[in-house]
């Protein structure tokens, strides 16, 4: 049985079975949470067009609200949580994956060894792709107001002015602003551009309350100030559709989500045409650029049975070969895999590569951290405490869950 809650997904799966492109067969139950841009729609159709298998699947914007209780139960609800760097942190910290070492020497002969994401000597999940956040524009905006791509944030401000004063766009800057873990992100970029430190050397004892922790959050609020006012509920797919709308001309998105601004449906020539990609910004003197490197993978659950784990391991290994690879899903991501060659639309997150941009951190601590600040910075952003305010607030947050959790005394 197929279920799945995302129509184009099923679609997807019938073209893929029908190509019979994939020669997977397991049996057993695959459930999959995760994400909804394109890239992870293509790895959940490919798996779900393995035969055999008892197959489901939950898309969503909302996954990692999701991921940690659907994996708790026994057994669990999802057999398999597609995850990113900061997002698995989660389930090894709440004990809901397994380690893969056994299931990589059964069936993953395929997989490239750099495709393996090891945490404390064992696998814990697969790789298939990268992604980091970097510039999108609007070239045909920035010529009209006579500006070059912008290549720092305060360029950012200085090309919004020129484009709100020229009347052009009210409000040309975008950004998953959303409350919660988009806004911590975005915190996250601004303030390892910066040059900020998380965490007192060697410990998990907070320490971003600082002069960089200010400059991240005065240059976040200015930045607001030429967004959509709604912007605190504007996560990736909000801001994308403003920009489809042809409200944006300037916005830090994910090179994930790129394929979709840069093709030809969803909105107008003009937009579509004109949307254009850079590498990421920088903010301050500090000459690190202000994103993060990112990958996305897949795990498996450890409360299911040997033989769902053994399908799901082969399905979702079915769902990132090569396999997957054709003129339409080539540029959907900088996939992994062996036979990816980069188009256009990926040039962002190679830029980003090439920049020198950190990964987000995998501390274990690292999430409470972005719980933390997802929760406190639309204070500030909203004027009703002051910078210095909101970073104590946000320590105070994060010591008192870190202590809960063992990781400070």
């Amino acid at each position: 049985m197929k279920i799945w809650k995302n129509a184009m997904l099923g679609t997807a799966i019938a073209a893929l079975t029908a190509t019979g492109a994939l020669g997977c067969e397991a049996d057993g139950r695959v459930s999959i949470i995760g994400n909804e841009f394109p890239a992870i729609q293509t790895v959940a159709a490919a798996a779900g067009a393995c035969t055999g298998i008892d197959f489901s699947s939950n898309l969503t914007a909302d996954h990692q609200t999701l991921n940690v209780a659907g994996m708790s139960g026994n057994p669990a609800e999802y057999t398999t949580a597609i995850v990113a760097n900061s997002s698995i942190v989660a389930l090894i910290n709440e004990d809901v994956i397994q380690p893969l070492d056994d299931l990589v020497a059964a069936y993953g002969q395929d997989i490239s060894p750099s495709q393996l994401i090891t945490v404390d000597g064992k696998i814990m999940a697969v790789a298939f792709m990268a992604n980091a956040q970097h510039l999108v524009y609007r070239g045909d905006v920035l010529e009209a107001a006579g500006l070059e791509v912008p290549t720092s944030y305060e360029e950012v401000l200085a090309a919004a002015e020129a484009i709100r004063t020229a009347g052009i766009m009210e409000n040309p800057v975008g950004g998953a602003y959303a409350a919660g873990w988009n806004l911590a992100q975005e915190f996250t970029n601004m303030y390892i551009g910066t040059g900020g430190q998380f965490f007192k050397p060697g410990t998990a004892e907070v320490s971003i309350n600082n002069a960089q922790g200010v400059e991240a959050l005065e240059m976040m609020k200015a930045l607001t100030a030429y967004m959509n006012p709604d912007y605190l509920t504007h996560d990736s797919n909000a801001t994308s559709a403003e920009w489809e709308a042809g409200n944006v001309a300037l916005m830090n998105m994910w090179g994930s989500r790129t394929g979709v601004l840069m093709d030809d449906e969803g909105s107008e020539p003009v937009v579509y045409e004109n949307t254009m990609v850079s590498g990421p910004l920088t903010v301050g003197d500090s000459g690190t650029p202000a994103t993060t490197l990112w990958w996305d993978g897949w795990t498996v659950a450890k409360n299911i049975s040997d033989a769902d784990a053994a399908a799901t391991f082969k399905a979702m290994a079915a769902g990132v070969s090569p396999a997957i690879l054709n003129d339409e899903t080539m540029g959907q991501a900088v996939w992994l895999m062996e036979g990816y060659t980069p188009a256009p639309v990926n040039e962002g997150v190679l830029a980003s590569v090439a920049a020198g941009s950190q990964p987000y951190p995998m501390r274990p601590f690292q999430g409470l951290l972005h719980t933390a600040l997802g929760d406190n910075i639309a204070d500030f952003l909203q004027g009703n405490e002051s910078a210095e305010q909101t970073l104590a607030d946000i320590e105070a947050a994060y010591t008192a869950a870190a202590t809960e959790k063992g990781f400070l005394q």
